[in-house]
């Protein structure tokens, strides 16, 4: 059974490669927006408490994400595998989702980060033509993942669960590398 958590700056591939791969091994892609999205639309009620936050403007809290993962990983097509993408975020997280997965009787895990060098991610992330992707917007926005995720990184290297993927090669060679992880 696979179990893959991604990692990786805005701009790396993650979802994109995190959409493949799910595909290649018909197992779901669970990213924590869509399950937010998801959540809000079904009216359950998780999405109506993440909704009030939203309206508000203010960031869903870690205990609603949580709560959410847990529901989503709980769903059938789950029992046969997941990629988790966005999520966790910071080493609290990841905390609570080993402690979920003991009790869930799942484990094995593979976190697969997604590196790319900052030039390389702001130059695709400028090529989209989005326009909140400024330069310094998205120099910001990388600056907060490092500061977000460097513990994370540690944490499962740490695990000895870390397995790092280049990020700047072709989507074919990346996708290539993640599946040659997988089999080993």
């Amino acid at each position: 059974m696979t179990r893959l958590i991604f990692l990786g700056p805005p701009g790396a591939g993650k979802g994109t490669q995190a959409k493949n791969l799910a595909e290649f091994l018909q197992i779901p892609h669970i990213s924590t927006g869509d399950i937010l999205r998801q959540a809000i639309q079904d009216q359950t009620n998780l999405g109506m408490q993440a909704q009030s936050f939203m309206d508000k403007g203010e960031l869903v809290p870690d205990k609603l994400v949580e709560d959410m993962v847990e529901e989503r990983l709980k769903q059938p097509d789950a029992q046969t595998g997941w990629i988790l993408d966005g999520f966790p975020r910071k080493v609290t997280q990841a905390k609570f989702l080993g402690g979920l997965l003991i009790n869930l009787h799942e484990g094995g895990e593979k976190v697969i980060n997604l590196d790319a060098p900052d030039a390389v991610v702001i130059k695709r992330l400028l090529g989209r033509g989005r326009k909140d992707d400024t330069e310094e917007v998205i120099r910001r926005r990388l600056e907060i993942y490092r500061d977000e995720t460097a513990p994370l990184i540690n944490y499962y290297s740490d695990r000895q669960q870390l397995l790092t993927v280049n990020g700047n090669q072709s989507q074919e060679e990346v996708f290539s590398d993640l599946k040659n992880i997988i089999a080993a």
